[in-house]
């Protein structure tokens, strides 16, 4: 059988992702500080773009005016005869007239600020901050490598995490230098910093903020252990003190720093600019659009005259202009259809979490994506982008608009109920309940049974942990029972 090549023409129908629906998509799933900074890196790109300002005013009116003052009569100029006194310290008066207003007149007579990098408020690291007292002791520079490799071995928590053999063996020096070197760090702000566990953490900072007692010390290195479990009976029988006594212990023991590099922890507090505003007026939910900060754009009308006239612009020229108004106008039309489509999502979830909106959280409704695609006639994927990073603030705090989508538990009576409403309703519980003797997970399964809530004990447990509630036993305050008295005593 022979090889050869041939020619097949083939006709088929294919879906292609054109580069603009490719870009409105990503606007679409942008949040607003990303579209922020995507629309300032479009305006620096592309000449054709421009953010026009409110209070600009219109340059077809001011031409208007120009022209129509042109075609009055001119204002005869008038002219003053009196004579400018010979004795006027001009230096003095053009001083005065370029001075500029009250407000910078005062400003300039005000003490001198400080210079910008001095105002500049900046929170110091962790190893900034110990670094910073190491080089403030008086040691040798063996001693001061030996305490930037300790300082250099700390995690976020400030616990060491090295032993004393291996920064020995990375200082080469020997193992009794290390010791007194972590002996003077241990020292440092914040109290308790490179210890080497909880037990010594906590000794450092009993030792160092002279609240040595005997019984606080005798529960920190014996009793450690059944503090953690709330055990406090097994403390109580074992040291054969007053309750009085250990609970005054325990107090102090509880006000310690499990976590000196807590205070200095780098993560900043990430604020959040909501997407969208909802407002309860009179019986309805009124929805606005976060337009604060969003530049307004249009097409640079200078270009688009170069490219109305003709025979002026090359070819060459004109290709670059067209290629750019056609991607300034999709940047544009992009824009508007991602706002038309988040406020569609965002009044639809309105509509389906209307008893949230008006009674909390313990009222929202199971909901999934496809409820909101169904009912926009969208696609579910389209809803999931415009429901990513998205925030809306209601008159019950703000939310992600993923949150108004949970799965559902069965109810009792058929109906269901939404998993966050069955999370809250255990929160709920928690708080209520006695201290010195707190529901089980059982018994909140229970108390939901009697909610008409059907949910397994597992779920109980697994929603808890992810509200970060403790277990029963780690919840439990103690209560110290009282010795019967024998008769005749």
């Amino acid at each position: 059988m022979a090889i050869e090549l041939r020619q097949q023409l083939k006709l088929a129908q294919q879906l292609i992702m054109t580069p603009q629906l490719q870009q409105a998509i990503k606007l679409l799933q942008l949040s607003r500080l990303e579209l922020l900074d995507t629309i300032s890196q479009e305006l620096q790109s592309n000449p054709l773009l421009e953010e026009t300002q409110e209070d600009a005013p219109d340059q077809d009116a001011l031409a208007e005016e120009r022209q129509s003052a042109q075609r009055e009569e001119p204002t005869p100029e008038v002219t003053i005869d009196e004579k400018a006194k010979e004795d006027i310290d001009w230096e003095e008066y053009l001083g005065d007239y370029s001075s500029g207003s009250r407000m910078r007149v005062e400003r300039e007579q005000a003490p001198e600020l400080p210079a910008l990098e001095n105002r500049l408020v900046k929170k110091p690291s962790f190893d900034a901050h110990l670094l910073w007292q190491l080089h403030l002791s008086s040691l040798d520079e063996v001693e001061k490598e030996v305490g930037t490799l300790i300082i250099g071995n700390l995690d976020r928590d400030g616990y060491l995490k090295a032993t004393v053999t291996e920064i020995a063996e990375m200082a080469k020096c020997d193992e009794d230098c290390v010791e007194q070197v972590l002996h003077l760090v241990q020292g440092f702000d914040p109290v308790g910093v490179a210890a080497r566990n909880l037990k010594e953490c906590l000794l450092i900072q009993v030792k160092t903020l002279s609240l040595e007692d005997e019984l606080v010390v005798e529960i920190l290195e014996n009793h450690l252990h059944d503090l953690e479990n709330k055990n406090y009976h097994a403390i109580l029988k074992t040291t054969g003190r007053s309750p009085e006594d250990i609970q005054k212990a325990i107090e102090i023991i509880l006000g310690l720093e499990p976590k000196p590099g807590k205070a200095f922890d780098e993560e900043e507090v990430q604020y959040i600019s909501p997407d969208i505003f909802v407002y309860k007026v009179d019986n309805d939910f009124v929805i606005v659009l976060n337009e604060d900060g969003m530049p307004k754009l249009r097409i640079s009308p200078f270009y688009r005259e170069a490219l109305s006239k003709d025979g002026n612009v090359s070819e060459q020229t004109r290709e670059y202009i067209q290629s750019k108004l056609r991607s300034a106008a999709w940047l544009i039309k992009s824009i508007h259809q991602r706002q038309r489509t988040i406020y569609r999502v965002a009044e639809s979830i309105i509509k389906f979490q209307r008893d949230f909106f008006e009674q909390g959280i313990t009222h929202l409704r199971p909901l999934v994506l496809r409820d909101v695609a169904e009912d926009l006639e969208m696609h579910e994927s389209t809803i999931s982008r415009v429901t990513t990073n998205k925030y809306m603030h209601t008159p019950r705090g703000v939310f992600e608009l993923k949150y108004f989508f949970n799965s559902s538990i069965g109810s009792l009576t058929g109906g269901a109920v939404a998993s966050e409403s069955v999370k809250e309703r255990i929160r709920q519980l928690v708080q209520s309940e006695d201290s010195r003797k707190p529901y089980s997970d059982k018994a909140i399964v229970e108390k939901l049974r009697e909610e008409n809530i059907d949910i397994a004990r597992r779920t109980v447990a697994k929603y808890r942990e992810l509200l970060g509630i403790l277990p029963s036993n780690m919840r439990k305050q103690p209560v110290w029972g009282t010795k019967k008295r024998r008769k005749g005593s």
